[in-house]
C-alpha cells in the first residue's frame, strides 16, 4: 500500500465494476488523494484493516452484502468513522433518503458527471479536514489541561466565565459572547462546544462576519447551488451544513446586514436552510455561538440590528472582562506566551525579567489579550539577553498607558513619537499631520526590519495583518511592500 502523509486524505473506492473504479480513480487523480479500490465489501473490509480511509465510494450493488448494509455496518462501530459517498444506479428520492438515515455524507446516482463526483468528493474533504483540527484541537486541551489563551488566569472575572461555561456547554441553549477586541470571545466559543458530551464530536465552525462583504456572508453561511450568481460554477456546502452536529461560531455579529439577520433568524427558529439558488430544504442540528464587542441594545435602537434576532441569540450571555481589569492574569499570561514563542519559532527559553514585567502590568493593553500575546511574541524573537527585559518590549509601554484603540495601535501623541529613537520628527503647527508623519516612518522601519513581509511586520507592531494593510494605503506605503506570497492590496491613493 502507497505512502501517504499526514494531510493527505485517503479514499477507497468500493465497486464490483473494474471500469466504474478506474473511471473514478482517473476523474479524482491529482487532486492530492490516495485512492485504494475494493471490489466487495469483504475486500473494503481488508483494506480498512490495514489502514483507515477517510472517505469511501461505495456503490449499494455490490456480491454478497450490499453497499447501504455496509454502510449501516461501519454507522454503528465505536467511534468516528469514515465519511460514506453513496453510490447506485439506480437513483430514487427513496434511495436518498435511505442512505442518508443509514449515514451517508452525500448521494450520487449513476450515471453521474465527472464536475459532480469531483465537488462530492470536495465537499467531504473540508468535512474531514474539519473533523482533524477538532480532534487536534482535543488532543491540545487534554495535553495542556486547560484552553490556551484569554481562558488562562486564577482572577475571579475568569472563574466567573468558567462557571458559566460550565453550566451551559451541556445545554443547546444559544450564547452571547461579549467583550472588546482581543479578550478571547473564540476561545470561549471552542471551550463550550469540546465541553459539550454530544457535539465535541461534531465540527466547530468559525465565521467572521466582519471580515466578508455582506454580500457573500449569506453564501458562506448557507451554501449556495451552481449558477445561484455569477461565479457560482458549482455547488457549495455553507457553514450551517458544516457545522451539522456541532457548533457554528459568529464572531461579530453586529456587522450582519438586515437581510441575512432575517435568514439567519428563520434559520434558528426552523432549523432548517435553504442553499442561494435552491428550493430544497435542508434539516440542521447546530448550535449557535455568537459574539460581538458591539452593544447590540445601541444598534438595535439605531435600526441597525433586529431586537427578535438578539434575544433569539442571547437566550446566555457571557461577558468577558478586558485584561486591565484582571491585572493578576498577566504574569501567567505572558510567561505562556513566552513558551509558546520559543516553541514555534525555535528560540532560546527567556524568563521575563523584573523590568518587562513592571512594564506589562502598568499598560492597559486596549488590545487585551491579543495584544499581549503579540507584544510578547515581537519581545521574544527580538531579544537578544538571557531574560526579556523592559528594553526589548515595543515604544509604546514606555510612553503613557496604552492606544487609544486595538485596532489603531500608533495613535500616541506627538510628544512621545518624537522622543522615540531613530523616528524624530519635526513639530508643524497641524497635530494630525505630525502623528501621520510619524506613523510613516514607524511602519516604513518595521517593514524595512521584517524585509518587507507585511505579516511579521504586523507581528512586531501587535496590529492585524488586514488592519497594517489598510495603514498602508492610507499613508500610501502599500505598493513598497508585500506580505508572503501576496501582494499588498493597490494603493490608489499613491499615484
Amino acid at each position: 500500500m502507497t505512502q501517504r502523509t499526514e494531510e493527505e486524505l485517503r479514499l477507497l473506492i468500493v465497486d464490483d465494476e473494474e471500469a466504474a473504479r478506474y473511471g473514478m480513480r482517473r476523474a479524482l487523480s491529482g487532486f492530492g488523494y490516495s485512492i485504494e479500490e475494493a471490489g466487495s465489501v469483504e475486500a473494503a473490509r481488508i483494506a480498512l484493516q490495514k489502514e483507515p480511509a477517510d472517505l469511501l465510494m461505495l456503490d449499494v450493488n455490490l456480491p454478497g452484502l450490499s453497499g447501504l448494509d455496509f454502510l449501516r455496518e461501519l454507522h454503528g462501530t465505536e467511534g468516528e468513522g469514515p465519511l460514506v459517498i453513496l453510490i447506485t444506479a439506480h437513483g430514487s428520492e427513496r434511495m436518498a433518503v435511505e442512505a442518508i438515515k443509514a449515514g451517508a455524507h452525500d448521494y450520487l446516482a449513476k450515471p453521474f458527471e465527472v464536475d459532480d463526483l469531483r465537488l462530492a468528493v470536495k465537499n467531504a474533504s473540508e468535512t474531514i479536514r474539519l473533523r482533524r483540527e477538532n480532534q487536534s484541537l482535543r488532543r491540545r486541551i487534554e495535553i495542556e489541561g486547560a484552553v490556551r489563551g484569554s481562558l488562562i488566569g486564577a482572577s475571579q472575572a475568569m472563574e466567573r466565565v468558567r462557571s458559566m461555561i460550565e453550566k451551559v456547554a451541556e445545554t443547546d441553549a444559544t450564547i452571547l459572547v461579549r467583550g472588546e477586541s482581543g479578550t478571547g470571545k473564540e476561545l470561549v466559543a471552542r471551550e463550550i462546544h469540546e465541553r459539550s458530551t454530544a457535539r465535541r464530536r461534531g465540527a466547530f465552525v468559525a465565521v467572521n462576519c466582519a471580515a466578508l462583504p455582506s454580500e457573500l456572508i449569506e453564501s458562506e453561511l448557507f451554501g449556495h447551488e451552481k449558477g445561484a450568481f455569477t461565479g457560482a460554477a458549482a455547488r457549495r456546502q455553507g457553514k450551517f451544513e458544516q457545522a451539522d452536529g456541532g457548533t457554528l461560531f459568529l464572531d461579530e455579529i453586529g456587522d450582519m446586514s438586515p437581510n441575512v439577520q432575517a435568514k439567519l433568524l428563520r434559520a434558528l427558529e426552523e432549523r432548517r436552510i435553504e442553499r442561494l439558488g435552491g428550493n430544497e430544504s435542508i434539516s440542521v442540528d447546530v448550535r449557535i455561538v455568537s459574539a460581538t464587542h458591539r452593544p447590540l441594545e445601541q444598534e438595535i435602537t439605531a435600526g441597525n440590528f433586529r431586537a427578535d434576532l438578539f434575544y433569539r441569540l442571547r437566550v446566555v450571555t457571557i461577558d468577558i472582562p478586558p485584561l486591565r481589569e484582571r491585572r493578576e492574569d498577566i504574569p501567567v499570561l505572558a510567561g505562556n506566551f513566552v513558551r509558546q514563542a520559543s516553541e514555534r519559532y525555535g528560540l532560546p527559553q527567556r524568563a521575563l525579567g523584573p523590568s518587562a514585567m513592571r512594564r506589562l502590568l502598568e499598560y492597559e493593553w486596549p488590545g487585551n489579550v491579543r495584544e499581549l500575546r503579540n507584544v510578547i511574541e515581537r519581545a521574544a524573537i527580538l531579544a537578544e539577553g538571557d531574560e526579556l527585559t523592559a528594553r526589548d518590549l515595543p515604544e509604546e509601554l514606555h510612553h503613557g498607558k496604552g492606544y487609544q484603540t486595538a485596532e489603531a495601535p500608533l495613535a500616541m501623541s506627538t510628544a512621545n513619537a518624537a522622543e522615540t529613537d531613530g523616528l524624530v520628527v519635526p513639530f508643524t503647527a497641524d497635530f494630525r499631520e505630525d502623528r501621520r508623519e510619524f506613523e510613516r516612518r514607524y511602519i516604513a522601519r518595521c517593514l524595512d526590519e521584517s524585509g518587507g513581509n507585511v505579516t511579521r511586520a504586523a507581528v512586531m507592531l501587535g496590529m492585524h495583518r488586514q488592519s497594517l494593510q489598510h495603514k498602508l494605503r492610507e499613508l500610501g506605503l502599500a505598493r513598497r511592500y508585500v506580505s508572503v506570497g501576496q501582494e499588498a492590496p493597490p494603493d490608489k491613493s499613491d499615484n
